[in-house]
């Protein structure tokens, strides 16, 4: 499958930045906030454009629960770069809560915040009965409660949303397949894809998208963002070795026993059987690995492969250190 879109260089689109305030083995939120406060303060400093943090529950790894509350704080300490959510899962909430919560956000960062919205749980379906209790839907509903939460922003419900109404805040759908791809073109709205963990719909949802594309009053042509897991170092084989820990963490969630971000391994082969090893390749598959010069060739296939018009990059990276090394890398690749 090839998308019939304009092809670019990587040096020509925006970059950004996906976080999901890993908590390390041994590790506490504390650590992670403060570890996403300095990635969002270098990668700013560096030239990305947004930085976007995920909602997910009872995960041991993953601070980023309550979202809303962690992208104010990380704006509180930047300035300049975009910060949003990648994404709020809306299901889980009252439209009029992610309005007026959005619109405080914007209200205290006026012209920063983005709200990518996903409407799968983020979570096991345990967790999503807690989070959405009597009200509880399988998403099925999302586009009705999109329609009502851009109906509180233009202030035209009964019940108003105070911050909220009047706000112009970007609303981006996130997706792993073709729902909110269709969706998004429907409406005419900007389209985040998951690749990072939903490789093979990649390519099929963004076709979907760019093909039934309806120009909007924002938005006169499609706008494709791509999140892609990538970890760059001086070599390949130190890359490798950083992205065992990745790895380790969707095997973990694969057996159903999520842990907190591990150590590197050497010998994860021998961690896992021939059967998960396969499953693990599928879904990390468009995951980026290697050195700078690996990583810049492997970004540009990528590119070429989606004819996106952003990257957002994830880096997930037990060692803070090598994590901000990283993304110093990509800038570089880059030349932001």
């Amino acid at each position: 499958m090839a998308i019939t879109r304009p092809t670019k260089s990587i040096n020509e689109i925006a970059f950004s930045v996906l976080d999901l305030a890993s908590i390390v083995q041994g590790g506490t939120p504390s650590q992670s906030f403060q570890h996403s406060i300095e990635l969002a303060q270098l990668t700013e400093k560096l030239g990305f454009k947004r930085y976007w943090l995920a909602e997910h529950h009872n995960m041991p790894g993953i601070a980023s629960s309550a979202t809303s509350v962690v992208i104010g704080h990380v704006a509180a300490h930047t300035s300049t770069i975009r910060v949003g959510s990648g994404g709020i899962m809306l299901p889980n909430h009252s439209p009029l809560v992610i309005a007026e919560q959005f619109g405080t956000l914007e209200a205290m960062f006026p012209g920063r915040i983005d709200l990518g919205l996903g409407r799968a749980p983020g979570t096991d379906q345990r967790t999503a009965k807690a989070l959405r209790g009597a009200n509880y839907t399988n998403g099925d509903d999302f586009p009705e409660q999109l329609e009502q939460l851009q109906a509180y922003f233009q202030g035209s419900e009964a019940v108003r949303a105070i911050p909220g109404e009047g706000a112009n805040i970007p609303i981006w759908l996130l997706g792993s397949s073709g729902f909110s791809a269709r969706l998004s073109a429907q409406l005419g709205m900007p389209f985040a894809f998951a690749s990072h963990f939903s490789p093979e719909n990649t390519l099929p949802a963004l076709e979907l998208y760019y093909e039934n594309f309806q120009p909007s009053e924002d938005y006169k042509e499609p706008y494709a963002m791509v999140a892609a897991n990538v970890i760059a170092a001086d070599t390949d084989e130190e890359a490798e070795l950083l992205a065992t820990s990745i790895k380790q963490s969707f095997l973990n969630m694969m057996r159903n026993t999520p842990t907190q971000l591990q150590p590197p391994v050497k010998n994860l082969d021998e961690l896992m059987s021939p059967y998960e090893k396969a499953v693990l390749e599928k879904q990390l598959g468009s995951t980026i690995i290697g050195s700078p010069l690996t990583v810049k060739k492997k970004l540009q296939s990528f590119l070429d492969e989606t004819k996106a018009d952003e990257i957002m990059v994830s880096t997930m990276v037990y060692d803070h250190n090598a994590r901000l090394y990283s993304h110093q890398l990509v800038a570089e690749i880059l030349g932001l």
